[in-house]
């Protein structure tokens, strides 16, 4: 009984703390970057729906014109808060996303006899597995881009703050979260649940990891055109002091 009094004991106080640094963490966190994050998610899974580029060895959809934002805003966050708080933003932001494709789902089978909705309603309605899979595939990503990008920035011991240092961290570990985000969702959607859904139709490995592949270069294009204006976003923050209740509990708890 007293075990599992000292746990029960332990779990509160657990939660409680996780409660009490995520609080901290958001009033932290400029709300532009959690909000652009965020608007970046939903924006993918909605443009997603578009095919832009289809061949033999490479398939890109409409979220490739948003997706650099997000891990730029991922890489931003973790360079400067840290990769479990990168992590916290990215679960906000999916679960943020999950509320409104339900959302719009329930607006889809709304009936309406104002107009002719079939369209509309498609978009809005989407596919239960393919939000799965993305959603399982992004938060994966999440978890190895903030990460990887942290432990990179540890080997640049003599200036890691210095432009080399930022390039060198957001474009490996853009391109690598970016790869695993595609591989993830190609096998789930294309080679699990298409052939059950789809009559059939399916992707094999090869396809998927090639698909993958070649997305996530063009993914880290967009990342190397755009990501000088997060390195000029961390160093403004520097100059203001930005996050510094969050950056000081943190510290506090380490001791």
């Amino acid at each position: 009984m007293t075990v599992i009094t000292d746990t029960m004991t332990q779990k509160n106080s657990w939660l409680a703390r996780e409660k009490e640094e995520t609080g901290i963490l958001l009033r932290s966190i400029p709300a532009t970057v959690v909000t652009l994050f965020t608007v970046s998610v939903i924006s993918m899974n909605l443009l997603a729906n578009k095919t832009i580029v289809q061949t033999e060895w490479i398939a890109l959809d409409g979220g490739i014109l948003i997706s650099w934002l997000s891990f730029m805003c991922m890489d931003v966050i973790t360079k400067y808060f840290g990769p479990r708080a990168s992590n916290k933003i990215a679960v906000l932001a999916a679960a943020i996303n999950v509320m409104t494709c339900a959302i719009f789902y329930i607006a889809s089978i709304i009936p309406s006899s104002a107009d002719d909705y079939t369209a509309l309603n498609s978009i809005l309605g989407g596919t239960w597995f393919i939000l799965l899979g993305s959603t399982i595939a992004f938060l994966a990503s999440a978890v190895i881009n903030n990460f990887l990008n942290w432990s990179i920035g540890k080997a640049f011991v003599q200036n890691p703050d210095g432009k080399l240092a930022f390039a060198a961290r957001t474009y490996i570990s853009t391109f690598i979260g970016q790869f695993a985000d595609n591989l993830i969702f190609a096998v789930i959607v294309f080679m699990y649940f298409a052939p059950i859904f789809w009559d059939g139709f399916h992707w094999t490995l090869i396809q998927c990891i090639v698909c993958a592949l070649t997305g996530a270069f063009a993914e880290l294009l967009m990342e190397v055109v755009f990501s000088p204006i997060g390195y000029h976003v961390i160093q403004k923050w520097k100059k203001q002091n930005v996050g510094s209740e969050y950056l000081t509990y943190v510290k506090e708890q380490k001791r």
